[in-house]
């Protein structure tokens, strides 16, 4: 599986609003990971694509679809990220929500 840190530049955080906590932990610094900036695909590569539609129903979540579509359900922001609504809640039962297919060609667009 594809770390999703992978990619990611890393930071270091010794601000001064830390001080205690670094200092509790024996630390002089956080390590973190920056926000990736993802592009949404071109409708080029959306043309490369197979779009599986699924009406959302009672019980449905990212992470399911992404089991049952990606066989892993860590790639659930995938989902997301291509339906444009990183919320669940912001969807209606009887919404169609499209899974994008093949999961690689994705990962490739976001260079993951």
């Amino acid at each position: 599986m594809v770390s999703r840190y992978e990619n990611r530049r890393v930071a270091y955080n010794n601000s001064e609003q830390y001080s205690k906590m670094l200092e509790n932990r024996g630390t002089r610094v956080i390590r973190q990971f920056t926000t990736p900036q993802l592009l949404y695909p071109s409708a080029e590569d959306i043309s490369t694509l197979t779009r599986i539609p699924h009406i959302w129903r009672q019980g449905d979540h990212y992470f399911k679809l992404a089991h049952e579509f990606y066989k892993n359900p860590a790639y659930w922001w995938v989902i997301a990220f291509y339906n444009k609504t990183p919320i669940e809640s912001d969807i209606n039962f009887g919404d169609i929500v499209y899974i994008p297919v093949p999961l690689e060609r994705m990962l490739e667009f976001f260079g993951v």
